[in-house]
């Protein structure tokens, strides 16, 4: 049985979007992303490579913890607060249904 969760998103451009994502299929916010076509790289396809997918956390919802690789990448990338995360790293689960989160500047 497939359980969609809503993903509140505000584009580069300040445009909200409400997004729907089944928790069912092991996705991550990246793909979710590009699955809407908004404008998410995901150059290193999920890696934790480039950054390209970088996003602000604007909500109080508990997310898994940064791995070494998630905290490297942002450390060497552009535009990073303390609410930086690595949109291929969130994985989709039914526990951030309602997250709210804001693309990081592209450049």
């Amino acid at each position: 049985m497939s359980l969609d969760i809503t993903i509140h998103l505000i584009d580069r451009k300040g445009i909200s979007h409400k997004l729907i994502a089944p928790t069912d299929i092991q996705m991550n916010l990246m793909e979710i992303c590009k699955s809407y076509e908004l404008p998410v790289e995901g150059t290193c396809g999920g890696m934790a490579m480039c950054a390209s997918c970088q996003c602000y956390i604007e909500s109080d919802h508990i997310l898994t913890e940064r791995s070494d690789e998630e905290d490297a990448m942002l450390s060497e990338a552009f535009h990073v607060k303390k609410n930086s995360r690595l949109g291929c790293q969130i994985q989709i689960r039914s526990e951030i249904d309602g997250l709210k989160v804001r693309l990081a500047p592209d450049k």
